[in-house]
């Protein structure tokens, strides 16, 4: 066998040994479901229709940092369709996307240093991916929390609830 050929080879095997692992680590999982891969992550879908793969992620409190890893599973540009993922308080809610909605698009609709936003991606065209990791502290117990995006048409039917638990 030849060098190359043994190097295709095993980068092959290689490969298919990751996405075998990948596939271990995030399970299919049913539609407004999130992934149990582990407490201090989640992946969710923006989706053509305006909406989010999971109506619900859950926080525990245990975790020192909470990661979404969000991808837009949609085909248009950003300026058309775009998605992406912001975290404020339910209380605060009205007021971030009335704020984001007057820092206008080269912003993603989220106004810079609005210390109502825990946490937000960037906006997503479809086919792209993106993540956010924030402080688990920031969350406060019996407080509600509402994840939504930005894009303007896209902020009222496209939302969700983070809830800390245990």
């Amino acid at each position: 066998m030849s060098h190359l050929s043994w190097s295709r080879s095993v980068l092959s095997g290689l490969a298919l040994s990751a996405l075998a692992t990948l596939a271990q680590a995030q399970p299919a999982h049913p539609a407004g479901h999130t992934p149990t891969a582990s407490a201090c992550e989640a992946s969710i879908e923006g989706q053509p229709g305006k909406r989010f793969s999971a109506q619900e992620i859950r926080v525990s409190r245990q975790c020192a940092t909470f990661t979404v890893h969000l991808v837009h599973t949609g085909k248009k540009p950003w300026q058309e369709a775009g998605h992406n993922w912001v975290l404020a308080r339910s209380a605060d809610i009205d007021a971030v996307i009335a704020a984001g909605l007057s820092a206008g698009p080269d912003r993603a609709w989220v106004a810079q240093g609005d210390a109502r936003v825990i946490a937000a991606t960037q906006m997503l065209s479809g086919g792209e991916h993106a993540s956010v990791t924030f402080p688990v502290s920031r969350l406060k117990a019996g407080e509600r929390y509402t994840y939504y995006c930005s894009f303007p048409t896209h902020a009222e039917p496209m939302r969700g609830q983070l809830v800390l638990v245990d």
